[in-house]
């Protein structure tokens, strides 16, 4: 990954933002996209990898509040589990200690191998694709936001300290840099809404106003 290209943001809590969020594309539905892997924390894989939601093969972080939603509605998610995932363990038990999450803690999700053999987060173990409470809220009729962790809705945008910033693995996946696909903040921008409200989109748009379209090329002044 390039390194960040950060530029300032009017917002309470967040003074910066990396402007390439408003240029890099990411294919805007996973569920109709055949995912490939291309490399693993940067480096470029010998041959790509067909993985199915690839991006959630290795858990993901879970504010304790999350956790305890998730948990409240265990029974509808179990319901939809594959019969060992149903009995495995849901989350690591160590418990982190991270100002940047609304509860200032958190744990991740387990990891299970699957019935295919392949190994991801353990809420991909049912017999469609995608997340186990993404699912169960969509059949169940109860909102999932609070419930679904927000690390994964935002993925693959993320924030950490003062900055909303790209999360590191972004280049890892073919979802990137999709051709015709919309801009990573516009993929993004209800995420970001529901998850840390009106004002941050505001200043966000605000940015975006500034930075030319993707594919365009900005021409300087003659002298």
């Amino acid at each position: 990954m390039p390194a960040p290209d950060f530029v300032p943001l009017d917002h309470a809590r967040f003074r910066r933002v990396d402007r390439n969020i408003f240029v890099r594309r990411v294919v805007a539905d996973c569920m109709s996209h055949g995912c490939v892997q291309v490399a693993d924390e940067g480096v470029a894989l010998p041959r790509p990898r067909p993985l199915l939601e690839a991006c959630c093969q290795y858990g993901a972080d879970v504010d304790l509040a999350e956790r305890d939603n998730i948990l409240a509605h265990a029974a509808q998610i179990r319901s939809l589990l594959d019969v060992a995932a149903q009995d495995a363990p849901w989350f690591t038990t160590e418990i982190q200690i991270d100002p940047d999450y609304p509860s200032g803690q958190h744990v991740r999700t387990a990891t299970h191998q699957r019935a295919d053999g392949e190994v991801g987060c353990v809420f991909l173990a049912h017999d469609r694709r995608g997340c186990a409470i993404h699912r169960a809220a969509l059949e169940g009729g109860w909102d999932f936001h609070q419930v679904k962790p927000h690390i994964c809705r935002l993925f693959p945008m993320s924030y950490e300290d003062d900055a909303i910033c790209i999360s590191d693995d972004y280049e890892d996946y073919d979802c990137a840099d999709a051709a015709g696909a919309p801009t990573l903040y516009r993929v993004a921008r209800p995420t970001l809404d529901a998850v840390f409200g009106a004002e941050l989109v505001a200043a966000l748009d605000r940015v975006e106003a500034t930075v030319p379209a993707p594919g365009l090329v900005t021409l300087g002044k003659k002298s």
